[in-house]
């Protein structure tokens, strides 16, 4: 058998009933290394996130990102012939990823146990709000509840308005993020007790539980500690992150607005020496971090008025010939008319029917680089049931039924 080096989860087969985005996600990254992700849809409607951002047919282009290189096939899981159905395709799976209210798997007779007997060595990854345990595990609720109660939303936007939210569902991403790790963490548990002759961990031993809000809080860094041992609550600071000068966003000739991380100290000296404020890179009160974080407003206001006087482009080529890290800020326009975006394959155009035309329309590519360049995406986002008939004829190996006995 020759192993694929640009495909590492050929192979593999994972099941995923899952809607929205959390662990779609989860299943888009095995799919996108080779894993065969076999998406369990509700018949008709399929997928709630094929009418999210819907703006022409009847498939948003988000569902065609979030699910590429998936297979889709329509079954009822209320139904005994649904739920007979997917237990016959996981005791062929080796993953189940799912992201159901806790209980509600059980409640449709597909529980840990039921689980376990038809597929000892399935690997299970459960996605919910608050976790499979807890007081509040039972509670429903998307990423935007999750960012708010995980502390990330209280440190997005100004300090003198309410709280904002990132652009994307970031809460959901994360925990797709921990999922995915989550399986191929425990299918390299699996792999080497089986090198071990040790018994392997069935579903009803262990399961991978990410919980939306606590995704969301392994990513705040020492929000928790620095309040436990200094008693310091972390503050909205806008474009600034806390602590940490100068690092904002600043206006240049042109209108376009950039991006300067200065606060290096080796790099500080640099930006202030670009900028022509020698008097600031000698300063020994702002030879350090603190020093500068105490002045911010004044550093902040040093590198605007330079910036105004030159336009994006102009800033940005200094910056980089003087060592400073600085970037633009930048749109989807931006994103798929750059050299660096294209020449490693992260964008990559796919035939999508707009408005009843064939287009070729852009995508991000895969993450993370095997090599040199993204790996191409295999196929968007599948219609709904497109693989159904696989399904039940190639994998389950059904006979296929005569018109009469569909109805």
């Amino acid at each position: 058998m020759t192993l694929d080096p640009q495909q590492p989860l050929a192979g593999l087969r994972v099941v995923e009933l899952g809607n929205y985005i959390a662990a779609p996600t989860a299943g888009r990254l095995l799919a996108d290394f080779g894993a065969e992700v076999v998406k369990v849809e509700r018949p008709g409607t399929g997928d709630e996130l094929r009418t999210w951002r819907l703006y022409g047919g009847d498939t948003s282009l988000l569902y065609r990102t979030i699910n590429r290189g998936k297979r889709s096939v329509e079954l009822d899981l209320r139904t005994d012939e649904g739920r007979e159905t997917v237990l016959e395709l996981l005791a062929r799976s080796d993953a189940l990823i799912e992201n159901f209210r806790p209980g509600t798997l059980d409640r449709w007779g597909l529980g840990a146990d039921v689980l376990a007997e038809v597929n000892p060595e399935l690997v299970v990854a459960r996605v919910s709000a608050f976790g499979q345990t807890g007081p509040l595990s039972g509670r429903p609720g998307f990423a935007a509840v999750a960012e708010a109660f995980g502390g990330m939303r209280d440190l997005v936007g100004d300090p003198d308005r309410p709280p904002a939210r990132v652009g994307v569902s970031i809460g959901d991403s994360i925990a797709g993020l921990y999922a995915a790790f989550g399986v191929v963490m425990s299918l390299l548990d699996r792999e080497r007790r089986r090198a071990t002759s040790a018994e392997v961990v069935s579903p009803a031993e262990r399961h991978v539980d990410v919980a939306l809000h606590e995704a969301v809080f392994s990513m705040m860094e020492s929000l928790v500690p620095d309040w436990s041992a200094y008693d310091v609550t972390r503050q909205r600071t806008g474009g600034r992150m806390e602590g940490i000068a100068p690092s904002n966003a600043y206006v240049c000739r042109d209108g376009a607005s950039i991006v300067v991380a200065g606060n290096g100290d080796s790099i500080f000296v640099r930006l202030m020496r670009t900028i022509g404020r020698d008097d600031l890179a000698e300063d020994p009160t702002v030879a350090g971090n603190a020093g500068r974080w105490a002045r911010r407003d004044e550093l902040d206001e040093a590198i605007e008025a330079w910036t105004r006087q030159h336009d994006r482009d102009d800033a940005l080529r200094v910056l980089d010939d003087a060592g400073v890290p600085a970037g633009p800020i930048y749109r989807a326009e931006d994103i798929v008319g750059d050299e660096q975006y294209r020449s490693r394959g992260m964008v990559q155009e796919q035939a999508v029917d707009v408005d009843g035309e064939q287009r070729a329309v852009a995508f991000p590519g895969v993450v993370p680089v095997l090599g040199e360049t993204s790996l191409p995406i295999r196929h968007l986002g599948p219609d709904l049931g497109a693989d159904t008939r696989w399904l039940l004829e190639e994998v389950l190996g059904r006979t296929p039924r005569t018109e009469e006995e569909t109805g």
